[in-house]
């Protein structure tokens, strides 16, 4: 087999894991380049565009949830205005910052030792955020404040360094404000939307150059074989991470991290 086409479909099942795990997906792909040796900057259209196959995965799993918030903004309904209000509140924070400080962002994007550090301190935040939160009570995300919607926006920004794990920042930042675990869950996929299509957006436009010139570095090959494989394996991680987080929490993520952070450091100053 083809090693572009090995490489398309290990990055694929890297970001379907990934994406909605408190583990970091930017991370491990940053990670992914150093363990198997490949051009990031030749793949960087496509670890853009396999991310919008793990949104896809959202849509599809939540689609009942989608429709009907869509029914009901057509009628006003008051729950569904308050769904939409909470995710562009949580949106917004990150659009603001990320466009603000982008070329910063992007600096930290090939420092894999920043990655490490943000896996080991993220895993023993996610530690002491499952040691002293206090679980809420079951609740949608349109019975959500306002004020909780905003906080959760805004830990969300820490995601911005890479390893630290936007779905992580998102799921214990809501715990630590009292929300229910699934609906800390639900509501970080639920964020995922806006804020990775907003991402990609402006990936792609930066690209656009090299789009219509057709010297993006990748084949639409690797690009859609990367992109399926993404969606499937981030539909089957949200259905089995909603039901386990439910009933078992988020330490083992956290020893993962911890272990992972430290392992990738040692190999990577020792090699």
């Amino acid at each position: 087999m083809d090693s572009t086409i090995v490489t398309a479909v290990l990055l694929g099942i890297v970001e379907g894991l990934t994406e909605f795990l408190p583990v970091s997906s930017t991370g491990h792909l940053i990670l992914a380049t150093e363990l198997f040796g490949y051009d990031a900057a030749q793949w960087a259209l496509f670890n853009v565009v396999i991310q919008l196959g793990a949104i896809l995965a959202v849509v599809v799993q939540y689609w009942r949830t989608f429709w009907a918030v869509g029914m009901g903004l057509l009628k006003l309904e008051p729950l569904s205005l308050r769904f939409l209000r909470n995710l562009l509140a949580a949106f917004m924070p990150a659009a603001v910052i990320g466009l603000i400080f982008k070329h910063q962002i992007e600096g930290l994007l090939g420092k894999p030792l920043v990655v490490c550090a943000a896996l080991i301190v993220g895993g023993i935040g996610i530690l002491v955020v499952e040691r002293f939160a206090k679980g809420g009570e079951p609740s949608g995300i349109g019975q959500l404040p306002l004020k909780q919607a905003i906080g959760v926006g805004f830990v969300q920004c820490l995601a911005m360094v890479p390893g630290v794990s936007r779905s992580g920042a998102t799921i214990m930042g809501a715990l630590a404000m009292g929300i229910e675990r699934r609906t800390a869950a639900e509501f970080s996929f639920f964020l995922a939307i806006p804020t990775m299509l907003g991402a990609s957006t402006i990936e792609l436009l930066g690209q656009r150059h090299q789009l219509a010139a057709g010297t993006t570095g990748v084949g639409w090959s690797e690009i859609g074989i990367g992109f399926l494989v993404s969606f499937v394996v981030a539909l089957a991680v949200i259905r089995l991470f909603v039901a386990y987080v439910s009933r078992r929490g988020f330490t083992p993520f956290a020893w993962y991290r911890i272990v992972a952070g430290v392992l990738a450091g040692a190999w990577l100053m020792y090699t």
